[in-house]
């Protein structure tokens, strides 16, 4: 069975650990697209002027967005379940109350996508202080970013799982987290790819989430984008499934 109460019981006390740490979070947050934004935006927009219709600052600002997202949601998946399963035993207290693994792991991804939804409208706000116009499709960001947090903060749940340890999550990083956010659109189209790369970079999840949220913030959504939704949506199931089975299997004697 699947209970409510031991979920809204972890989200309060993430919300008491957050208190004392949001600072440092949110300086991150901006000051992270912002240097971005004066590196590719301004740098290569200087070069590069428009892309595709869109001014080129603004192409990277919609991008970041992703990026962001994948990083709070991947990171904390990994780091915060890896410490706190074998250094702090955290869990091991929560599932010695009336908690069960799938609520756990439900309650902790769910808390990181929070967080991804909350902190991935950074860029935009960055972006539109460098001229991004604003636009009624930016509310829609939120739950974007938030079903993507989601799914890469479950991702990052499984990997912490089946890590021999701490330090071979540098491999995650470099070898599958770095290429994702490379050939996800973010910095340019994806069709300027080799045509092998440019399909495998379709499978990408975080290429559907920057289509879904550029379509949204330029006010170009129509039924098609609902592809993008369903795969963020088979994504996150999928990893929850995998999340779980692995976690149990590490916490569970």
């Amino acid at each position: 069975m699947f209970e409510w109460a031991p979920v809204r019981a972890v989200w309060r006390r993430e919300l008491a650990l957050y208190r004392r740490y949001w600072a440092s979070t949110s300086f991150a947050a901006l000051v992270e697209p912002t240097l971005y934004l004066l590196a590719f935006g301004y740098g290569f927009g200087s070069v590069i002027g428009t892309l595709y219709g869109y001014e080129y600052r603004d192409f990277v600002s919609t991008g970041v967005v992703a990026t962001a997202v994948l990083f709070i949601g991947a990171f904390g998946g990994m780091f915060n379940t890896f410490i706190r399963r074998t250094f702090q035993h955290t869990y091991d207290a929560m599932l010695a109350a009336p908690v069960d693994v799938h609520e756990l792991v439900t309650a902790e991804a769910s808390w990181l996508a929070a967080k991804a939804g909350l902190y991935g409208c950074a860029p935009l706000l960055v972006g539109m202080a460098f001229g991004l116009d604003p636009s009624w499709g930016m509310l829609l960001v939120p739950a974007i970013a938030f079903l993507t947090g989601l799914g890469f903060a479950l991702f990052g749940m499984w990997v912490s799982a089946i890590v021999p340890s701490i330090n071979s999550l540098d491999y995650v990083i470099t070898g599958v987290l770095t290429p994702l956010f490379l050939v996800a659109g973010t910095f340019f189209p994806i069709d300027q790819l080799p045509s092998w790369a440019a399909t495998a970079a379709r499978f990408n999840p975080l290429w559907h989430t920057v289509e879904l949220i550029r379509a949204a913030v330029f006010a170009r959504l129509t039924p098609g984008d609902l592809a993008h939704v369903g795969v963020l949506a088979l994504f996150a199931a999928a990893m929850w499934s995998l999340a779980v089975w692995k976690l149990r299997a590490r916490l569970i004697d």
